[in-house]
């Protein structure tokens, strides 16, 4: 059962409580390509992103924030380090949330003056620490190590430095490379407090390498009923980390809509080339307009991994020597050629709309 955590929204964009797991992502390009960045969002959006976090390393990059803002599909946050004074800059160009990192803002101080701008403003923060910014003190009553109770320790020390402000709407995350730390992080934090958290892992790596190591630590936290919203972080196109975390909520069954392919994974009885056929299925479903209501579809190799074995998907084909049968609510519809699957999986995904 997920826990339930304080409500604080991000524009129109709720999280914790109740609310559904968002998905996250983050700009690429500078704000100062204010045109770059606004077609970033765009995609992003289009891509099912619920809220896009962007760098403000400069005066510069909170000015154009203000003009990417008017525009923007999503809901933006402002990702802010070293300087206390952009996070206040950022908040008044319209920023939706301000992420600050304890460990570079500049101390305690500094850290209640971003409070103050947010209050007056209506604008949550998120406590973002990792283990590459812990600040000295806590790093050394640790020896050094930077363990999931160091980075726990420093999480709730800015949420109590927050609530001596009396700011409350504040989201927190612990992330870390190591996968095993995050998920000791985040365990260990969701016992302390009912802060919403958000979950990924840091520095995750590329496509295949991260998405692994992503899914791991933010599945396996999902599945204990932690964590309120989350992002993929890749070296890689941003619209993949958000395909990416949508998978891996529809795989947890926490996100609905859009089309699933069920297919299995070949061997010496396969007599077409499945690997190609889900493959082309996969990319034609991911260009038509996606459902509301999960629709799953099979694309399996043999009559072993047929219609049996698929028979919760809405349709789907079954593979033979050259050829398919086609089946649909586990009923058999007919067959094709496999020149032909593809096209009339598709022609059953556009009836099912």
């Amino acid at each position: 059962m997920r826990k339930l955590t304080r409500k604080i929204n991000v524009g129109s964009v709720p999280i914790g409580g109740d609310s559904p797991i968002s998905v996250q992502s983050m700009l690429t390009v500078p704000l100062e390509n204010t045109a770059a960045a606004s077609e970033q969002i765009s995609a992003l959006a289009r891509a099912g992103c619920d809220i896009v976090r962007a760098a403000v390393p400069s005066d510069a990059a909170a000015e154009a924030l203000a003009s990417v803002k008017k525009t923007s599909a999503l809901p933006i946050v402002a990702d802010i380090h070293f300087d206390w004074r952009l996070a206040i800059a950022a908040v008044r160009a319209g920023a939706d949330k301000i992420r600050v990192n304890p460990g570079n803002i500049g101390g305690q101080e500094n850290v209640k003056k971003v409070a103050q701008s947010c209050r007056a403003a209506g604008i949550p923060i998120r406590v973002g620490v990792n283990g590459g910014s812990v600040p000295k003190d806590i790093l050394d009553a640790f020896g050094g190590e930077i363990t999931p109770q160091a980075l726990v320790k420093i999480a709730l020390r800015e949420l109590e430095t927050l609530a001596d402000c009396g700011f409350f709407d504040v989201c927190l995350s612990v992330k870390s490379s190591s996968v095993p730390v995050m998920i000791e992080s985040y365990r260990l934090l969701s016992a302390q407090t009912d802060a919403p958290l958000h979950l990924g892992v840091t520095e995750a790596g590329g496509r295949e390498n991260g998405v692994i190591a992503s899914s791991v630590g933010i599945g396996a936290l999902l599945a204990d009923g932690i964590g309120d919203t989350i992002r993929v972080s890749l070296t890689a196109d941003p619209v993949y980390e958000v395909k990416a975390g949508l998978s891996i909520l529809h795989a947890l069954g926490l996100r609905e809509g859009g089309f699933r392919v069920i297919s299995c994974p070949t061997c010496g009885r396969t007599r077409c080339d499945v690997i190609g056929l889900a493959e082309a299925v996969e990319q034609k479903l991911s260009e038509l307009p996606q459902p509301k209501n999960t629709i799953e579809v099979a694309v399996m190799g043999c009559a072993v991994n047929g219609p049996g074995e698929a028979k919760h998907a809405a349709f789907g084909a079954a593979c033979g020597d050259g050829m398919a049968v086609l089946f649909r609510e586990r009923e058999l519809v007919g067959q094709c050629r496999e020149d032909e699957i593809v096209q009339r999986i598709i022609a059953f995904a556009q009836e099912a709309q």
